[in-house]
């Protein structure tokens, strides 16, 4: 969050949703883009695609990959947040 919250340019955000230490990845993002409009979000997450969601979906320019993965499944995701 500290990165988050400084003068960093990101446009993207990658982050698996299992965290330590006591905020998940959702949290994280969901902060994040609280103080970052727009920020686009890649959840990598071993658990079921339905761990993540809050209230039933994903939030606009959000994706999930589910591990294991393919790095071609994670190179789709990520060019489809920057398709839009």
């Amino acid at each position: 969050m500290a990165i988050i919250r400084s003068n960093v340019k990101i446009d993207r955000l990658v982050t698996d949703v299992g965290l330590p230490n006591g905020m998940n990845g959702r949290q994280v993002a969901d902060a994040a883009r609280e103080l970052r409009q727009g920020l686009k979000v890649l959840f990598v997450t071993g658990y079921a695609e339905s761990a993540i969601l809050s209230q039933g979906h994903l939030g606009p320019d959000m994706e999930v990959v589910t591990k294991p993965f393919q790095m071609e499944a994670v190179t789709e995701r990520i060019r489809s947040l920057i398709e839009g």
